[in-house]
């Protein structure tokens, strides 16, 4: 099966000035180029619609391209300005060789053009620990905790299983319930 022909722009506005010049019937100019005449209609409606485009001074290409140009340059510049106001930023806080402590000292939290998530990240620290707080152990984890120490203190010997199985027959009213997972886990 033969390839496809492709016309070039020029090859397409020769065949259409020819038509509009009437000198030739279409059928007539589609047989000598080996087009169908629909095809040449197409193209012929085409450069009728756009005609009135060619002596136009601001044609819409060129409206789309500068304002996509202006565009640019206006992203560009603020990303220029958000990256010199980071850079001023980490020149007034000096990172280097810092301590986290020291590192946590110097985020400023009120501070509007760098967000706390920025500060982080440049100072090197991980965003959601700046909002941890640690939880200490409660009552209950700790009377388990000393019971299970009492058994490997008389016991030495004995493994997580049958720590977790003594404490299970020691199961007074007044103790807690230790489990395997639980002891291994303690």
């Amino acid at each position: 099966m033969p390839k496809r022909r492709r016309f070039t722009a020029s090859q397409k506005a020769a065949i259409v000035l020819e038509v509009l010049k009437e000198e030739k019937t279409i059928a007539q100019i589609a047989s000598e180029n080996s087009i169908h005449p629909n095809q040449i209609y197409k193209w012929k409606t085409q450069a009728l619609e756009n005609f009135a485009g060619l002596f136009e001074e601001d044609r819409k290409g060129e409206k789309a391209q500068t304002a996509a140009h202006e565009k640019q340059i206006t992203e560009l510049y603020t990303e220029i300005g958000k990256l010199s106001t980071q850079l001023n930023w980490l020149k007034k806080n000096q990172v280097c060789l810092l301590s986290r402590t020291e590192r946590l000292t110097m985020l400023e939290k009120d501070n509007t053009e760098v967000s706390l998530k920025t500060q982080a990240a440049l100072l090197g620290l991980s965003y959601s620990s700046l909002f941890y707080q640690p939880v200490g152990p409660t009552e209950r984890e700790l009377s388990i905790k000393r019971r299970i120490d009492e058994v490997y203190t008389a016991w030495p010997f004995y493994g997580s299983r049958h720590i977790a199985a003594f404490c299970y027959w020691m199961n007074s009213p007044n103790s807690e319930y230790v489990c395997l997972k639980r002891c291994n886990n303690l």
